[in-house]
């Protein structure tokens, strides 16, 4: 064949210029003008009166348009030149009889419709449902992702006229059976859940696929509207079940709250070491379980399985991490203010407010030391270099002061029990009553997340709980709040329940015992805890309602429906009944928790409505909305990155109540995961003129930083300390914050989404919100006489570690790759899931956003997500390289 340019050269001159048509065809190479009008005649055959002719001319055509491959950016040649006879063959069809040829012309028109059709005609689909039944992946990718998006408008307009749909749907099948065969696992599932009919997945996934396609479902369900979500998850949780990937069943199972789904996945799987993997699954989202025979049927397999969810061993995986890591040595507070890199003034302040200054060391201690068992305040021997006995710390407190530093006690030994209980046990015969507070509430400390059978927690506490003095009950019941947080226990309920509505009880007493409730029945819906707090919170008299205590009230509310969305309706529209002082303050609590963790953009922009009103003074309900902001939009990185931007213009518009909220909203929603823009702007907040603002933003670069020792954080905070060093206040904030920064020496995180940010841990949640909205009126609760509310968030802190076990539970050394995690949803091939990774040898720590995977094929895991215990078996098929 001569080359088209020459081609084209040489008879330039021969054509007329007044004729475009014929200009065109010199312009096309030999081997196309073939085809042009090979075409053309075809489609005078096709007209003909004979039907064999019809019919070979007919072939001929399809295959012309089968067999033309051309790149991907531009048209097929046959479609671009049949495309101007289109319109001649639609009309000629029209008059053609029903027969198999018609049939035949329909596929093409079909097919030709791809490149031709008017916008939103759906010719394509018209005609491929006129056509035969034939084998639509024959005809190319292009053209079924086309009919897909037709189908998806047609069933639409169907619906609406109520039209049956049963043709359409029998399409539906051969695309999506099309797609997965072709790696397209997303399209497949974008068109089920256009045309409402996700089930039909289940039959179409098979062992190669079923892993791609529940990762984008679980992925997408984050963006979809409930109730769409929770269907997606229930058809992922099926898959795999179908599949047995039991742990990421699992791991649906609770993103579902569903204990149904996960009682099914113990029965259906019979391996004893797949179950213990569930259990740590389970221990991590920290909730109350109890096996029972159906689920496993040895009994002492059954407590052995119990024991893990019941996290008995947790305090021992923590010390065997720190120990690798080589951490053990106590810190002392003067470790961590490290006065020593700064200028002479900060050091001389430091005699100001001594006894403020010694409840911050308490907490600093306590947060640095948290689980490690031994510190230099608390437990240091007799002799020590700090001279004198363990006592003299604790009185180096005054009054309420001492609660908190006997509780402290409990936050050094988390976790220990059996050897906490012993250590805390000398202050319960201390004649001072804010001791006997912080011994109960230290209790309360160590069992947090630790269940046990003989309850030591509910024996000792629950004789506390009607004593005379406020303080005693107080630490009584705020221990029990933690101990059980989640567990949803009827002994305790039946007893603090009275305390609500008891006339005569302190309202201190009542706001205790109602946040106390609201976390042992978090998430729960509890008619009668509900009942209980709404007649507590009707009760109150004018004056009262006005105390900063009064507004933990509709908090614990809050947390009885947490991340449960429409549950909370009825609850709402009984506190629209309320006093107006509550009211409002009351709605936007209940909003904000119900959907904590849900990423419901709709409720975002409702709470974002609230914030945007200029009110007079005295309006207090600002605050629970910017805080609710954080809660719903934490769910997934989008909502989260454009929350970050919301809050930067509250920050410019808004009034003085919100300003001091914004600062614990990116807190929030930065929790252990210090960024730079975030970290910033809290930085520049840190010196706001408002006091209040500033507290805030010190305490937030606390939590951004909680457990990651981040050393610019660290180092903004010495600043801060040497800035304030007049300012008990604030330098008492800036201290908790340094604490936090460098909580459990750099092995905790507070972050309640665990397992590739996938699951949410509501108890985690719950002691983390509790905490802050007692931040939001620093003044009156943490700077006051109830900082013992920082304790609160015990119920987040968890190891941030990876620790791989053997089949016999004992910890095992293999290499691993930890880098930052890669999202890998919907790309083709096996994409790497890491990227920029160093090798370790567990036990590892993981920073927020990072992910790990193994390093050897010497060993299977059995747990899909490599983040806290793993339990690695052998590979039958590894064989060393010799």
């Amino acid at each position: 064949m001569s080359d088209p340019k020459n081609d084209a050269g040489t008879s330039q001159p021969k054509a007329p210029a007044k004729d475009p048509k014929k200009k065109e065809e010199e312009d096309l190479s030999e081997e196309d003008l073939a085809l042009k009008q090979q075409l053309e005649l075809y489609v005078e055959r096709v007209q003909d009166s004979d039907p064999g002719l019809q019919k070979v001319a007919l072939e001929s055509m399809r295959h012309e348009i089968r067999t033309s491959t051309s790149s991907m950016t531009s048209v097929p040649k046959p479609l671009k030149f049949l495309r101007p006879h289109y319109g001649t063959l639609k009309t000629f069809y029209e008059t053609m009889p029903e027969s198999d040829l018609k049939k035949y012309l329909a596929d093409i028109l079909s097919v030709l419709a791809l490149t031709m059709s008017a916008e939103g005609e759906r010719e394509s689909l018209k005609y491929r449902l006129l056509g035969s039944e034939g084998d639509i992946g024959s005809w190319g990718h292009e053209y079924v992702r086309n009919l897909a998006g037709e189908i998806s408008q047609e069933y639409i307009k169907r619906q609406s006229e109520e039209a049956p749909i049963e043709d359409l749907m029998e399409l539906v099948q051969q695309i999506v059976s099309f797609h997965m065969k072709h790696n397209a696992e997303p399209e497949a599932v974008d068109l089920l859940m256009e045309v409402e009919d996700l089930d039909l997945l289940v039959e179409h996934v098979d062992k190669t696929n079923f892993k791609r396609t529940c990762l984008y479902l679980t992925s997408a369900a984050r963006y979809l509207p409930g109730p769409d979500d929770m269907l997606v998850l229930d058809i992922a949780y099926t898959i795999y079940l179908k599949f047995e990937e039991f742990a990421s069943a699992l791991q649906i199972a609770l993103s579902l709250d569903n204990m149904q789904h996960v009682r099914q996945v113990f029965t259906s799987c019979d391996n004893q070491l797949k179950k213990m993997q569930f259990c740590y699954i389970l221990a991590r989202h920290g909730i109350t379980f109890e096996l029972d025979d159906e689920m496993v049927a040895d009994d002492d397999d059954r407590e052995a399985l119990q024991d893990i969810i019941n996290n008995t061993k947790l305090s021992e995986s923590y010390l065997t991490l720190a120990r690798d890591i080589e951490v053990m040595e106590p810190k002392s507070p003067e470790d961590i203010y490290k006065a020593h890199l700064l200028d002479g003034r900060a050091s001389a302040g430091a005699s100001v407010d001594s006894a403020r200054q010694n409840l911050a060391a308490t907490f600093v201690n306590a947060f640095v030391n948290a689980g490690f068992g031994q510190d230099k305040l608390m437990t240091a021997p007799a002799d020590s270099s700090i001279g004198g006995s363990t006592g003299n710390w604790l009185f180096k407190n005054k009054e309420h002061g001492k609660t908190s530093a006997a509780a402290s006690l409990g936050m050094i030994l988390l976790w220990d029990v059996d050897s906490g209980l012993a250590q805390i046990d000398k202050y319960f015969h201390s004649n001072d009553n804010h001791v006997i507070a912080g011994a109960l509430l230290g209790v309360g400390i160590v069992n947090c997340g630790i269940k046990n059978d003989c309850d030591p927690a509910l024996a000792l506490l629950s004789e506390y709980i009607s004593k005379e003095d406020s303080s005693v009950r107080i630490g009584a019941i705020m221990g029990l709040g933690i101990a059980y947080a989640g567990a949803q226990n009827e002994q305790i309920r039946s007893s603090l329940t009275p305390i609500l509505n008891d006339a005569k009880a302190p309202l201190d007493v009542i706001a205790f015992t109602a946040i106390s409730l609201g976390l042992i029945y978090v998430g729960s819906c509890n008619e009668e805890v509900a009942q209980a707090i709404i007649f507590a919170l009707m009760d109150r008299s004018e004056s009262e309602l006005g105390e900063p205590l009064t507004r933990l009230l509709p908090l614990a509310l809050g947390l009885l429906y947490l991340g449960k969305q429409e549950s909370v309706e009825a609850t709402a529209e009984v506190s629209k009944t309320f006093n107006e002082k509550i009211r409002k303050y009351c709605d936007m609590t209940l909003l904000s928790c119900a959907y904590a963790g849900t990423g419901n953009v709709l409720k975002v922009q409702n709470l974002l409505g609230h914030c945007a009103q200029h009110l007079e003074k005295g309006e207090t309900h600002q605050g629970p909305a910017v805080l609710g902001i954080a809660m719903v939009a934490m769910a997934e990185e989008l909502g989260l990155e454009m929350s970050i931007r919301s809050l930067e213009h509250l920050l410019q518009y808004g009034e003085q109540n919100i300003r001091r909220a914004v600062p614990l909203a990116l807190g929030l929603l930065c929790i252990s995961n210090p960024k730079v823009n975030v970290m910033d702007t809290l930085s520049r907040l840190s010196h706001d003129s408002d006091s209040e603002v500033a507290m805030a933003a010190v305490i937030s670069l606390g939590l951004i930083g909680a457990g990651t020792n981040n050393a610019r954080i660290a180092g903004m905070l010495r600043n801060l300390s040497s800035y304030y060093y007049k300012d008990a206040s604030l330098l008492f904030c800036v201290r908790i914050a340094q604490g936090l920064v460098h909580l459990g020496k750099g092995l905790l995180t507070l972050n309640p989404y665990h397992s590739d940010r996938f699951l949410l841990s509501p108890t985690a949640l719950a002691g983390l919100v509790t905490m802050l909205h007692a931040c939001l009126d620093m003044k009156a609760m943490v700077l006051g006489k109830y900082h013992y509310v920082l304790y609160f968030i015990v119920l987040a802190m968890q190891p941030r570690m990876l620790m791989a076990v053997d089949e016999n539970l004992k910890p095992l050394s293999v290499p691993v790759r930890v880098g930052q995690a890669v999202d890998v949803v919907g790309q083709a091939g096996r994409p790497k899931t890491i990227t920029g990774f160093q090798t370790h040898s567990t036990p590892v720590l993981l920073a927020a956003g990072d992910r790990a995977e193994l390093a050897t094929e010497k060993y299977i895991p059995l747990s899909p997500i490599l983040e806290g215990h793993v339990i690695l078996k052998e590979n039958p098929e590894y064989r060393e390289d010799s």
